[in-house]
């Protein structure tokens, strides 16, 4: 077993059965993550999108990888048969952890893109997913100067950040006790009867989001006083803070962060 697993079973040891009860009998099953109400307040953390330097490229990812097709530098990857390079749509998107792209990238918060496109923050009814920005994406796929939000898990930076927030608004602290759950479908698991759920403090939550056996943030983290609850929801593009109003308040404000209140999903 790996070090860095080894550390994470230390200070996160595997929580007593029956530990998701109150949240299966709150949110409804916890397939892709259990998704609480406000309690009583509530926000949406978004996940981080990138734009290079040099602006949104006219051509996409699908454009750039069909030519890289054609000229023969990449090659097609056909599954059961079929080759989905040829059917399939490269959006840009993608799944899991990510982070800051490195040199000539910048964060580029969805309010901006929103002012620049005319299109929605999130649109009405629905949660912040692949469905937003239909306007800047052509047939599906995001220009190649822009690194679309990732789905299913909080980008490195904002997870870091939303830790500190937390613990700030916790009364003990990093010494907050938490549980933390990722769901079966992280784990390429089918065995939804025995979840995967641990103990901890808040002080060492940061190094949840490199669980050795998981690519994603986890889906739910929540203060074992059930105080405040996080959902990362498997299809989303961000992570919901159910909370006490002062602290979802900290969440809105926060400038390192971008957050929104959904009137329709509270």
């Amino acid at each position: 077993m790996p070090e860095d697993s080894n550390l994470l079973s230390a200070l996160w040891p595997l929580a007593p059965a029956g530990a998701t009860d109150w949240l299966l009998e709150l949110c409804g099953d916890g397939v892709t993550g259990f998704m609480p109400p406000g309690m009583p307040d509530a926000a949406w953390v978004l996940n981080a999108m990138y734009e290079h330097e040099r602006g949104a490229a006219e051509v996409s990812y699908h454009d750039a990888r069909q030519a890289r097709l054609a000229e023969g530098s990449i090659q097609p990857h056909p599954v059961v048969g079929m080759d989905l390079d040829a059917v399939g749509i490269a959006t840009g998107g993608s799944l899991g952890r990510a982070g800051h792209p490195g040199l000539g990238w910048r964060r580029l918060p969805w309010a901006e893109l929103a002012r620049r496109t005319g299109d929605p923050l999130v649109p009405d009814g629905l949660l912040p997913s692949y469905r937003c920005f239909p306007s800047v994406k052509k047939e599906g796929s995001w220009p190649l100067g822009i690194a679309p939000p990732t789905e299913g898990s909080l980008d490195r930076e904002s997870w870091n950040r939303l830790i500190g927030i937390l613990t700030d608004y916790s009364p003990a602290g990093p010494d907050t006790v938490c549980l933390v759950y990722y769901n079966p479908l992280m784990l390429g698991a089918a065995d939804f009867d025995n979840l995967h759920v641990r103990v901890g403090r808040l002080g060492d939550a940061e190094m949840l989001y490199d669980h050795p056996e998981v690519d994603f943030s986890p889906s739910n983290l929540w203060a074992e006083d059930r105080s405040w609850v996080l959902c990362t929801d498997y299809d989303l593009w961000a992570t919901k803070v159910a909370g006490p109003r002062a602290l979802i308040d900290a969440v809105i404000d926060d400038t390192e962060i971008e957050a929104v209140r959904l009137p329709w999903a509270p």
